[in-house]
């Protein structure tokens, strides 16, 4: 599959096009506007941004976006890669690239392969574990999106 864009910024496609390469180009356009242009103005846009990068997943992939003090995205990072039913979160980690981004605030988002977008406990107490981690350095956890068939804001929710 091949596709161009045009100076009005419509993509073309030539050629036989199947799913799973159409929703890579999804992805690195979503990327791309993440990274060139409006930022993620509301909880539904968020949803749908995390949504597109982690619905798709056989494994576990916990997303961090970056935010300023506006919040607006700096970076978008999947931090940590897992198995079928699990991944491992590292506070610290979390920490460091919160300080490298110079970050005021973060989205968490994870996505659960059986598609069931029910937060677990394991997922409440990382968030907690994280909340208070980055409330030390001054940054601010706004929500965790798990993303399965639909999304749940744990914010939404008041779990974070």
């Amino acid at each position: 599959m091949q596709y161009e864009r045009d100076a009005q910024g419509a993509y073309h496609f030539t050629g036989a096009v199947q799913p799973q390469e159409l929703l890579a180009v999804v992805q690195d356009m979503l990327a791309e506007t993440l990274q060139h242009g409006p930022s993620l103005t509301s909880p539904r846009d968020t949803a749908a941004y995390c949504q597109a990068r982690l619905a798709t997943r056989q494994a576990e992939a916990f997303l961090v976006l970056f935010l300023d003090n506006r919040h607006r995205v700096i970076a978008a990072e999947e931090m940590f890669q897992g198995t079928i039913d699990g991944a491992s979160v590292h506070p610290r980690e979390v920490v460091r690239a919160c300080l490298k981004h110079n970050a005021a605030a973060v989205i968490f988002a994870h996505n659960h392969p059986s598609g069931v977008a029910e937060p677990s406990a394991a997922d409440r107490n990382i968030t907690h574990q994280l909340r208070d981690a980055l409330a030390l350095i001054g940054t601010r956890v706004l929500d965790h999106l798990v993303v399965g068939e639909q999304v749940t804001s744990m914010a939404a929710r008041g779990l974070i």
